[in-house]
């Protein structure tokens, strides 16, 4: 067998995209011939796939997938391009196996579950079976991220809305209806954390500068203004924490009232949108066309 250079691995990678072990296995079984060597990786599905690796997929579904005890859950975000790929049975099987693979292996670091041998694929890894996946529907997709709990003792609570938010809530207590009704609660509301002590301090005195200065051009006393500061800083704490919330089933209620009710306590909670956060990409229909016209 011929010798690949660095040269040529760093040639292929610029030519396909592809990730470098990759690209040096492929030389090796084309014995150096570069265009052999691309001809597998297309058939493979690798360089198609790796070619789609840049394209904004912030479309896609949550999952989760809980122990038959309840003390183990796992939230997971696939992401693909459209809406119309996240509704097909290819994506569907394929993000049910990851979502049970993530379950089973407790795995939560994305590289390292890339590695792990997919749940009913005959060996294929995650990563392998999502080129080939992306190489069927012509889509880039993208696992995103994986929350993974367990509990001995407490209560694990989980809500899915649709296939688009999913909740994963913990309790000190082993109340599965509060826990729902909790997960539920944090779907709707998008609480930031659990409580008003646990916000970023530089986020508390963002919000204070800015109701400092509003509250400045009142022309009111300096101990009347600090009073209408502490006011609304207090106010803005509560929406943003989770026990300072009102109740979405019960608003006469706020979350710390039931919570107390019920002799519980929250420990933490994750919660998944699909695409929160991920900038996508828009096109000015107008400006596309005038494009065209002025190029044609």
């Amino acid at each position: 067998m011929s010798t690949i250079t660095a040269a040529q691995v760093k040639e292929l990678r610029e030519r396909t995209s592809v990730g470098m072990m990759d690209c040096k296995n492929a030389l090796e079984l084309a014995k150096g011939d570069m265009d052999l060597a691309i001809e597998e990786l297309r058939k493979s599905g690798r360089a198609k796939a790796d070619k789609k690796s840049g394209r904004v997929a912030a479309e896609g579904i949550v999952m989760i997938r809980a122990s038959e005890d309840g003390k183990r859950a796992v939230l997971i975000e696939i992401n693909s391009e459209t809406d119309f790929v996240a509704r097909d049975a290819n994506f569907l099987n394929f993000a049910e196996a990851v979502a049970q693979t993530a379950l089973a292996s407790n795995v939560d670091d994305i590289e390292k579950f890339a590695g792990l041998a997919l749940l009913g694929s005959d060996g294929q890894t995650v990563e392998e079976a999502r080129q080939v996946l992306v190489a069927k529907v012509g889509e880039n997709i993208h696992i995103r991220r994986i929350y993974f709990t367990k509990s001995t003792a407490a209560g694990i609570g989980t809500y899915l809305h649709g296939n688009r938010i999913g909740v994963c809530v913990e309790l000190d207590v082993d109340n599965k209806d509060l826990a729902k009704d909790i997960a539920m609660h944090i779907a709707a509301s998008k609480p930031l954390v659990v409580s008003p002590d646990e916000v970023p301090a530089d986020l508390v005195a963002k919000e204070k500068e800015i109701y400092l200065a509003q509250a400045a051009s009142s022309g009111k006393p300096q101990d009347i203004i600090e009073k209408m500061v502490a006011g609304r800083l207090k106010k803005y704490l509560d929406e943003i924490s989770l026990v300072g919330q009102p109740f979405v089933k019960d608003p006469d209620t706020t979350i710390s009232s039931l919570l107390n009710k019920n002799r519980a306590k929250v420990l933490s909670f994750t919660r998944f949108e699909v695409g929160e956060g991920i900038e996508k990409e828009t096109e000015d229909f107008v400006e596309a066309v005038m494009s065209q016209v002025k190029s044609s």
